[in-house]
């Protein structure tokens, strides 16, 4: 029987390139440059001021860059002026247990910040403290002018007892990305040196105690995709030059005391997708004719203000809408039933708490992606003409409660009630029976339908039988 060898010719030499790789893969790894014993000790501090009931020190006693908690990250630098060629520094420090996924230290009730978070880490880039300060009061502390340079994150979320200045918590980070600060203790106005960060992306202050009016300039903010300061105390006009952040996806000011005029000029926020501008004190300028010329909008929330008017003809190019909260807001007149033509994938709409009459648009039939219609308390009056398929799909998600005018058929009632229907049991039924439309147009696929009733398919067999019996 024929022998084969069991290597290759070359496998020799195969073998003596792998060990060698493998050696150099090893011999690499014990090379890499350790964390420096000062910076390593900072990090065991700022851990125990996190939660000084885990043994940080002897659960994680080798070298922090190369085995550390979650949320301790290390990268390598270069240094071309000294004698290693690069350096181990700490980059990013998140606290607070998110979920499985994301198992960051765990903070306990009792955390502080040590001062040495910002006097001993000069190559962070990420800051993140979740859920941390939540009884014992912390004031944030003093930032010296050297630290943050490299900061490219700040978030702090839903640390209630965490108290100070905004302006003592953003300091000078120059390069900042991504600012979250929401759910904290914050108070005071936004600080002017916002206006030169550059680099921004997302600021978001919503949830504090921030108030006072807005007197910084946005338009430096070239690359802001978010900004939301909902659920503050701001006050005054909305300044203009927030129309100038044309990368801008989402603005949202909702639940403050703005006032005056919606500005114009954030039509030119062509990228907009979500503009909720809700619970505020703009009155008297009637819902914005601009929102026409802002295709890319998904969400549209005006509710809260007493803007008043009739609600606009606006709905033909922002069929991408998915909702529309327009309540408590004195509009007036009847509801437009280009909504239902236009409005292909809307999801919710809440009308209600105003001051519109007429019918329910029979249109409304056409939204059958949508998940509540919330007509309630308004002076609608006749009959709710809706096709029996979408009484039978969506009854129960149209509310219409609070309009005594309004009355619906028996069948329109059967199936609402199946679907155990909010309001729709309390309205009167109808005296005079429906005559439905004998050319009742369904819009599908933009093209026409002609649904023909069944009473003429009967006569038209009869007739048929009659003649070709």
């Amino acid at each position: 029987m024929a022998q084969f060898p069991l290597f290759h010719p070359f496998s020799k030499f195969t073998l003596l390139f792998l060990a060698t790789l493998l050696s150099t893969v090893v011999i690499s790894h014990q090379q890499q440059p350790l964390l420096s014993s000062t910076e390593q000790d900072a990090v065991y501090q700022v851990l125990d001021s996190i939660n000084s009931a885990i043994p940080w020190r002897s659960l994680f006693p080798d070298d922090l860059c190369s085995s550390a908690p979650h949320g301790v990250v290390c990268d390598l630098f270069s240094n071309p002026d000294v004698s290693s060629p690069e350096t181990a520094h700490v980059t990013e420090l998140s606290f607070g247990y998110v979920s499985d996924y994301t198992p960051n230290p765990p903070c306990s009730p009792n955390s502080t910040i040590d001062p040495l978070l910002f006097t001993s880490f000069k190559y962070l880039r990420k800051l993140f403290f979740y859920q941390c300060f939540t009884e014992t009061r912390v004031s944030v502390p003093e930032i010296p002018p050297s630290f943050g340079s490299s900061l490219e994150e700040l978030v702090f979320v839903d640390n209630p007892s965490l108290v100070g200045s905004i302006g003592g918590i953003l300091g000078n980070f120059t390069n900042l990305r991504r600012v979250v600060l929401t759910g904290n203790g914050f108070y005071g106005n936004i600080p002017d040196g916002v206006a030169h960060l550059v680099n921004l992306e997302e600021l978001t202050l919503s949830r504090n105690q921030l108030g006072g009016e807005i007197s910084l300039s946005f338009a430096k903010l070239k690359k802001l995709k978010v900004l939301d300061l909902g659920y503050n105390d701001f006050a005054g006009n909305v300044p203009e030059s927030v129309g100038n952040l044309s990368e801008l996806l989402k603005l949202d000011l909702t639940s403050n005391g703005f006032s005056g005029q919606i500005p114009e000029s954030l039509k030119n926020m062509q990228r907009l997708e979500l503009l909720d501008l809700s619970i505020n004190q703009f009155s008297n300028s009637g819902v914005p004719l601009f929102l026409a010329e802002m295709p890319q909008l998904k969400q549209v929330h005006l509710s809260g203000n007493l803007l008043g008017g009739k609600i606009p003809e606006i709905w033909k190019n922002l069929g991408g809408i998915l909702g529309i909260g327009l309540s408590d807001m004195g509009l007036v007149g009847e509801i437009p039933s280009s909504m239902g033509v236009h409005l292909k994938n809307l999801r919710y709409l809440a009308l209600d708490n105003n001051k519109l009459e007429g019918t329910v648009p029979e249109e409304f039939g056409f939204l059958e992606s949508v998940n509540e219609i919330n007509l309630e308390n308004n002076s609608l009056s006749g009959r709710v003409s809706l096709s029996r398929s979408f009484s039978a799909k969506f009854g129960h998600k149209l509310k219409l409660a609070g309009n005594p005018q309004l009355c619906v058929d028996d069948g329109f009632i059967f199936f609402s009630k199946t679907k155990s229907a909010a309001g729709l049991e309390q309205l009167k039924v109808c005296r005079k029976p429906h005559k439905p439309n004998p050319a009742l147009l369904s819009v599908v696929s933009s093209s026409v339908q002609v649904v023909v009733p069944s009473k003429l398919l009967f006569a038209t067999w009869v007739l048929f039988m009659l003649i070709f019996a």
